[in-house]
């Protein structure tokens, strides 16, 4: 059973019980060794996650080197956002840093429920509202802020993420390198 992803869903929206019961028919729960890739470039996104317990690191590569994105923890949705709702090839990897319990839906039938039940067309609009943001957030403070004010605006927003993340992920996500992230910590 989904438990944790309906009563997640339900904190933005009281689910009847037809709609709960849709939910937990269409979700596939699997439990996946850490460096388990949900996504690799080239591939089309064809799952949105719910992680029940564990770590994702979304990232690129750029030279060789990889370029952490995101980080998504117990509670977060997970997804390759252009890749899903444009079902073209992604760009990024989804990569598992733990051991993950998921739940995941395919695109169609995500759509499937959309249709069935229009009521649930509103916890899709308040996820990605609260994505969103999140993701506005970040591309300004990388555009504006000097680094020590990106790690302490990490370190005060997702503290579990400095014991979680190596510091080589964590560092290419604040866009210092992990000398300078060492050098931060280490003032603190």
């Amino acid at each position: 059973m989904a438990t944790a992803l309906v009563a997640t869903i339900q904190t933005l929206l009281p689910l009847s019980p037809a709609l709960a019961a849709a939910i937990e028919a269409a979700v596939r729960r699997e439990e996946l060794p850490a460096r388990h890739l949900l996504l690799r470039p080239g591939q089309v996104a064809q799952r949105l996650y719910f992680l029940e317990q564990g770590l994702v690191r979304g990232y690129t590569l750029h030279a060789g080197q990889g370029i952490s994105s995101w980080f998504m923890a117990e509670g977060d949705f997970v997804i390759s956002i252009v890749s899903f709702f444009t079902q073209q090839p992604s760009t990024e990897y989804l990569e598992l840093l733990e051991p993950s319990t998921v739940y995941s839906i395919s695109h169609a039938q995500l759509t499937e429920l959309y249709g069935a039940f229009p009521e649930f067309n509103y916890v899709g609009r308040v996820l990605t509202e609260r994505y969103y943001v999140q993701s506005e957030q970040r591309a300004y403070q990388l555009r504006t802020l000097p680094a020590k004010a990106r790690y302490e605006h990490l370190v005060q927003q997702f503290p579990q993420l400095m014991q979680r993340v190596p510091l080589k992920h964590l560092a290419s996500h604040l866009g210092i390198s992990p000398e300078t992230l060492s050098r931060l910590r280490a003032a603190k």
